[in-house]
C-alpha cells in the first residue's frame, strides 16, 4: 500500500471516535495495523480499551463506514486483538490531553 493510501486510511480512521472516551481510535493508540490486498480488502488490526468494552460494535461499524468513501477500499473486516494488550502509553500527546492524563 502506498504512503498517501495509507495517509487517507488512517485520516479517515481518526474520525471513528470512542463513545465512552470522546477520543479517535488513532491517537488512542487502539489501532494497530492496517492491510490491504491488491483487490482491495482491507484489514484493520487493533484492540479496545477493555475486553468488555460494550461499544465494540458500533466502533467496528464506524470504522467501515469511515473507510466506505475512499475508492480504494472495496471491503473491510475489523480484527480485534487483545496482545499486545492496549496501555495509556499508546495514546497520542493530542489523546493525553484531551483526557488530562500526564
Amino acid at each position: 500500500m502506498d504512503e498517501l493510501l495509507k495517509e487517507n486510511i488512517y485520516g479517515a480512521l481518526e474520525t471513528v471516535v470512542d463513545p465512552e472516551l470522546g477520543v479517535d481510535i488513532i491517537n488512542l493508540g487502539l489501532v494497530y495495523d492496517v492491510e490491504r490486498d491488491d483487490e482491495g480488502y482491507t484489514i484493520v488490526t487493533m484492540t479496545l480499551t477493555s475486553m468488555g468494552c460494550p461499544l465494540a460494535a458500533t466502533i467496528v461499524e464506524q470504522i467501515k463506514v469511515a473507510l466506505q468513501d475512499i475508492p480504494e477500499v472495496k471491503s473491510t473486516e475489523v480484527n480485534i486483538v487483545w496482545s499486545p494488550p492496549w496501555s495509556k502509553d499508546r495514546m497520542s500527546r493530542i489523546a493525553k490531553i484531551a483526557l488530562g492524563i500526564q
